[in-house]
């Protein structure tokens, strides 16, 4: 079966699973996957599968990237932050929806890899930063959307600090290996609002930077 084949039968599988928003169905069409994929698992690109990209870090499965985004519901004069680059694949797909994304880092590695994927597919609306994604990025604070793509044991006070109100932040939030749940935040005028959107598995958001970076 060929690359488009498959990709045609991962979007209809992402229809059947619950992912109605047309704007992230395109994004997802348009954005390759296999681009960020690693060379040994290349013909699974367009599986509806989590794959290992380096540095004890995962690509996410598509249904939970398709979820995550339809959950921020992006319009697009939205400034996003993305905590977590990894592959670059999130935020490539957000950069077909919003404005301007945000997206922070912590692998070197990992960064200076997704920000030539970012150059190759032309995507100028994508700002990339190494640092702890726990401290948010203030500089550019307030975010109307923020997504977090590891999991943190409680959820960032900076992060919290840095949405706008009325904005959105959703997360996976919980330990490694115990049951971990996507969350939706919003803030308002009063406080914030969580909603409860499914369980979840993701890699730990971890504190810090690596030793040498």
């Amino acid at each position: 079966m060929s690359l488009e084949a498959r990709k045609i039968r991962l979007i209809m599988e992402l229809r059947r699973g619950g992912i109605s928003d047309t704007g992230v169905l395109s994004a997802i069409e348009r954005i390759p996957r296999e681009a960020f994929v690693p060379g040994p698992f290349q013909d699974q690109s367009y599986e509806n599968m989590a794959l290992p990209i380096g540095r004890g870090q995962t690509l996410s499965q598509p249904q939970v990237v398709a979820m995550m985004t339809q959950a921020l519901s992006v319009t697009k004069r939205m400034k996003i932050l993305e905590v977590g680059t990894g592959s670059g694949y999130q935020a490539s797909i957000l950069s077909r929806l919003c404005r301007r994304v945000y997206t922070i880092e912590r692998y070197r590695e990992l960064l200076g890899e997704a920000e030539e994927r970012f150059t190759n597919l032309r995507l100028h609306n994508v700002t990339t930063k190494l640092g702890d994604g726990y401290k948010g990025w203030k500089e550019q604070a307030p975010f109307e959307r923020i997504i977090i793509t590891a999991a943190p044991k409680e959820i960032p006070e900076a992060l919290l600090e840095q949405l706008a109100i009325g904005g959105i932040l959703v997360l996976p939030l919980g330990s490694q290996g115990n049951n971990q749940e996507l969350i939706r935040i919003t803030r308002t005028e009063n406080g914030f609002d969580h909603e409860n959107l499914g369980e979840v598995r993701f890699v730990p958001l971890v504190h810090g930077m690596p030793k040498g970076s």
